[in-house]
């Protein structure tokens, strides 16, 4: 049985199973296409049908390339690793847990040891204090937003542990500042700009390919309401604003705020893989897919660099994918892994929360990719 078989064989359980309510997966060999499939709906109510060109939420799947933006501005001279963040915006000034200063660095944004940290409780603060992780919508600007915090501590000095965060919409405002425009401006004239992804944007380029979000619910997934919260038993429990798009007012959140299509992203994914093309030196993406942390990731077998989890340890991990895999997803429903051993980059893009993401689905297609 085949590689494209078998990854047929789990979309259409998952899509039978109504787990899944339209999906792009992608699977390239050393450049070359093992499996390509768009399939399922991109808006299950008006039966429209996802094509390879429909645009998603892309959520985290921000995140690589803003930190790839960063790291070309950084291959350039325009900024350095070991930059303050607060020499950059002198309106963020966040306080260790003693009350003292805390210098957080660019290195520490992109790694996601700065002592920041995705949590709950800044997005259910009292009015006026409440701050917004980079899903819900806002008319908030990047210092009205994130200045709020310089009343809080940090969850722990940084440097010293790894929490997932919204540091990297901290780098998108550090990029900004550093850019003198956007940080859409920023991406799309070191990133995505050349390398032609045309979609990959934090706003929508054509409405009428934009797909419809879901979230997880027994028997079928739900439409996403706006805002939308998930269970309190849920996974990820901070909240969705599928609007937040389409508003020009909203900071764009470097951690969370692009739309693509798989095309794109998988573009993207492949410049990392064959080392930076026109957009990064080859020492930086070395870097970037390479441990940067330590051992300050708890999760077994694995390290983390500037794109994403390193798999450092197979057995420990427990997945097929070889040493050295680098792999991440977005909350919206996506999934991606870069195998440089094997020379595989494989991404699949879903408009299901979470089930795309942290479910089983993504699982099933790593397993199908190395079953042989």
């Amino acid at each position: 049985m085949g590689i494209e078989h078998r990854l047929n064989q789990v979309i259409d359980r998952f899509l039978e199973s109504g787990k899944i309510t339209g999906a792009v997966v992608l699977a390239y060999q050393h450049g070359e296409p093992l499996f390509r499939r768009a399939a399922g709906l991109a808006d299950r109510e008006a039966d429209k049908p996802v094509e390879f060109d429909t645009i998603f939420r892309m959520a985290s799947l921000t995140k690589p390339i803003v930190a790839a933006t960063a790291l070309a501005m950084v291959d350039r001279g325009l900024m350095d690793l070991s930059d303050r963040v607060t020499d950059h915006l002198p309106w963020f000034q966040p306080k260790a847990s003693d009350g003292g200063r805390a210098d957080i660095t660019v290195h520490h944004l992109l790694t996601h040891t700065s002592g920041l940290a995705y949590d709950v409780a800044l997005e259910r603060l009292p009015e006026g204090q409440a701050i917004t992780c980079g899903l819900l919508d806002t008319d908030l600007s990047y210092e009205a937003n994130f200045g709020r915090h310089n009343a809080l501590p940090l969850a722990f000095r940084p440097g010293a542990a790894w929490a997932y965060s919204f540091a990297t919409d901290i780098l998108g405002a550090v990029i900004a500042k550093v850019h003198g425009g956007s940080l859409e401006d920023a991406v799309v004239a070191h990133i995505a700009g050349p390398l032609g992804m045309a979609d990959s944007r934090f706003h929508v380029t054509d409405r009428t390919r934009l797909a419809v979000p879901y979230a997880d619910a027994h028997p079928t997934p739900v439409r996403m309401g706006d805002p939308y919260f998930g269970p309190a038993d849920a996974e990820w429990t901070l909240g969705f604003s599928p609007s937040r798009i389409f508003n020009p007012k909203a900071f764009q959140s470097g951690g969370a705020g692009m739309v693509g299509t798989a095309d794109d992203f998988l573009i993207f994914l492949e410049t990392l893989r064959t080392g930076g093309g026109a957009v990064l030196k080859p020492e930086t993406v070395g870097l970037g897919l390479s441990n940067r942390i330590g051992e300050l990731l708890s999760d077994p077998g694995c390290s983390f660099g500037y794109f994403g989890a390193i798999i450092d340890n197979p057995d420990e991990a427990m997945t097929p994918q070889s040493t050295g895999t680098i792999r991440w997803g977005g909350v919206y429903g996506h999934s991606w892994f870069i195998d440089p051993a094997n020379g595989l980059t494989v991404l699949n893009m879903t408009n299901n929360a979470l089930e795309g993401c942290m479910g089983e689905f993504p699982g099933r297609i790593v397993e199908a990719v190395y079953a042989t």
